[in-house]
């Protein structure tokens, strides 16, 4: 297999782990602010199981949570798994987990807020969901980027763990190739492209950082 050719499987594998990682995004990061609500709820039922649900996300490895949600439903309702669910439960498991941690950063976020905030806003006459939306949102989602961007980069890594549900992303790629044609090289490339993809990813977010400090 020429360089050229190995380079192009590795490419159309990345763009596959690049769909993973914005669909996640996409996912998780607004459920992740619903279930901080839960979190921060006065429901004492609802509070709880929030915390547990937390709890298990984050104290569980990735991968078998990946594993669950793939061969949980036939296991328990003996439905059909075929090759079209593969990619759902990928991106089911990595949205279900990552809005557990991004649910604790949002929930930090807006119990640092001062009680003054609200106060302010009552007195001027926001509503409540005025207050949050237009208010302590904004400010919460300032103080929160740079734990974000851990999280962010942190998936960009993750996404290679969808190999343990045989999905051809980048690193099942590489390693797919590096056993066929019994060489390192393919890893080597692959370590490249996510070092890139990290790169514009860390580089963004910055940006984004620089962006939101403006009373800097």
């Amino acid at each position: 297999m020429s360089f050229m050719v190995m380079l192009g499987q590795l490419a159309n594998g990345m763009l596959k782990s690049m769909g993973i990682f914005f669909l996640t995004l996409i996912l998780s990061l607004p459920l992740g602010l619903v279930i901080s609500f839960g979190r921060m709820s006065k429901n004492k039922t609802l509070r709880s199981i929030v915390k547990v649900y937390i709890s298990v996300m984050r104290g569980t490895p990735l991968m078998l949570q990946l594993l669950v949600v793939y061969f949980g439903p036939f296991y328990l309702f003996g439905m059909n798994i075929g090759g079209s669910y593969r990619f759902t439960a990928i991106v089911l498991g990595f949205a279900l987990n990552y809005a557990a941690y991004f649910a604790e950063i949002y929930r930090s976020g807006i119990e640092s807020m001062p009680a003054g905030q609200y106060e302010a806003a009552k007195m001027l006459g926001y509503s409540k969901n005025q207050t949050f939306f237009k208010i302590i949102l904004p400010q919460v989602i300032k103080r929160i980027l740079p734990s974000i961007t851990n999280e962010v980069i942190t998936l960009v890594k993750d996404t290679s763990l969808s190999f343990a549900l045989a999905y051809a992303e980048m690193f099942t790629m590489a390693k797919q190739i590096a056993a066929s044609q019994t060489t390192f090289l393919p890893f080597v490339v692959a370590a490249v492209f996510y070092y890139i993809f990290n790169l514009v990813v860390a580089v963004g977010m910055e940006y984004m950082e620089k962006r939101l400090s403006y009373y800097q």
